[in-house]
């Protein structure tokens, strides 16, 4: 049977065409006018120069040339007149930056690194005038300083909200990449809240905006023209730019300047505990649906986080009703909270979700605190090695070493690993097994029963010391054949 297709009329199909048809761009979906927002913003991005006095010695020549060279040789003189030197020399060093003014009696927001350690700082503006500039303050940990010119009527950026940032936003940055003022190049936000190795606190903003050397501490702007961001760090291998830029968010850095501005120094939160992130492994050891959260490898004694009852194997999940979806998320929650307040902390613990309230610490009054010795190489005297089921060779601590690693009455020394689940866990020599599933070890008899009572084939956190660090890693048994 065929199914007769019926005859459309002139007019139906240009219905048809019009409802296939996209409907134009609203103002949301063009490409924002860049040249408006570098005319309204041009006199409030300044060009920044520093100096520094650094010091070297003078016969500072590469080791071993003089015996390279041979006995008649021209050189010799004049590189034993140059190893001969004198006393030591200082030179100059400049640099260059970017900035822009936020206020118009003059405070001015850069990049901590622009001015670190400067003797000098000159702060050039749009229409050639020149300013030198006084540090009201630097804080190296977001990479934000504030510099205050002695002017007034000055023109000043409009300020954002970093908080209401999408991926996909157009955004443009503007300064003096290797010296070449208000240079404007523009881009995308790539992602959000990423955090860089030693920038624990940030959580920068990453950009596809062409950014080089000479652009550190220059606006980033959003579509709108409002300051979202400091263009703060690149990703490179030759030094140039290569698509991947960061901005410190203008929301941590005005909360930054305001307290330069009023102690010169900022006071972060503390928390006190060491945290990694989860892998799958773990999360299903820990009874979590996917890795999420922060895993709690060890309490800092005495802290905040112990003294409200937190332990090591928690899982933390929320933090000041925030979502904690990874490990590197927490630092920049802790540290926005002022001393003294209390938050509450959701956690997973044994399976459990449960809410703790914490009253966080002052992160100066904590820093510089640990000492605890990194020498758990595996050499330690003691009792013999015994050998257990897990292909593994481990002994108990003596109390000397106990009170020397401040483990009080747990852990048992790793000093041999065979092949097996031990091994692939990624337990070497030297490590101490602290806790196996939820049961802590303070003796070989401990862990032994502990490995009969675990499931096989099922993953199970195991808590371990390895130098000065506590980690989790997750151990899977094998079926018994």
């Amino acid at each position: 049977m065929r199914t007769r297709i019926p005859m459309l009329t002139p007019a139906l199909v240009g219905v048809a065409l019009l409802v296939g048809a996209t409907a134009p761009a609203g103002a949301e979906d063009r490409v924002p006018d860049f040249t408006r927002i570098v005319e309204n913003n041009r006199s409030a991005v300044v060009h920044i120069a520093t100096t520094q006095t650094v010091s070297r010695e003078s016969g500072n020549m590469p080791e071993g040339l003089m015996e390279r060279l041979p006995p008649d040789s021209p050189f010799r003189d004049f590189f034993e007149r140059f190893e001969r030197g004198g006393p030591e020399q200082q030179r100059e060093r400049s640099s260059l930056g970017s900035g822009f003014v936020v206020s118009d009696d003059g405070y001015v927001l850069t990049n901590a690194h622009v001015v670190n350690q400067a003797d000098q700082i000159i702060v050039k503006m749009d229409d050639r005038q020149e300013y030198e500039a006084e540090v009201v303050g630097v804080d190296k940990p977001s990479d934000v300083a504030l510099l205050k010119i002695d002017a007034d009527g000055l023109d000043t950026v409009e300020l954002g909200d970093s908080g209401q940032l999408s991926v996909g936003q157009w955004v443009l940055a503007i300064g003096s990449p290797f010296g070449l003022e208000h240079t404007a190049t523009q881009g995308i936000v790539s992602a959000l809240n990423r955090n860089l190795p030693n920038d624990t606190y940030t959580p920068f903003i990453q950009t596809d905006v062409a950014v080089n050397p000479g652009n550190s501490g220059g606006p980033l702007f959003n579509g709108e023209g409002e300051v979202i961001g400091i263009n703060s760090q690149i990703f490179s291998r030759s030094g140039g730019y290569m698509g991947l830029s960061f901005a410190v968010p203008i929301n941590t850095a005005m909360d930054v300047m305001e307290q330069l501005k009023e102690h010169g120094r900022v006071e972060r939160g503390y928390l006190g505990v060491n945290i990694q992130p989860i892998d799958r492994g773990l999360a299903q050891s820990f009874s979590l649906d996917k890795p999420i959260g922060a895993l709690v490898s060890e309490t800092v004694p005495d802290g905040p986080a112990e003294q409200a009852g937190l332990k090591a194997g928690d899982v933390i999940l929320s933090f000041d009703g925030k979502q904690v979806a990874e490990a590197a998320d927490l630092p920049p929650m802790v540290g926005r909270i002022r001393a003294g307040e209390s938050v509450d902390v959701g956690v997973l613990r044994d399976g459990e979700r449960r809410t703790i309230e914490v009253e966080v610490g002052a992160l100066s009054d904590y820093e510089d605190t640990d000492g605890r010795s990194d020498n758990d190489d595996g050499s330690r005297s003691g009792g013999d090695a015994e050998e257990t089921a897990l292909n593994v060779a481990v002994r108990e601590l003596t109390s000397e070493e106990r009170q020397e690693l401040d483990l009080r009455e747990r852990g048992l020394l790793v000093q041999r690993v065979g092949s097996g689940p031990v091994a692939e866990a990624g337990i070497r020599p030297g490590d101490i097994l602290l806790r196996l599933g939820r049961q802590e070890l303070s003796s070989v008899e401990e862990l032994k029963e502990t490995v009969e009572s675990l499931p096989t084939e099922q993953p199970v956190a195991v808590q371990i010391r390895r130098g000065d660090n506590t980690l989790f890693v997750s151990l899977t048994l094998p079926a018994q054949e």
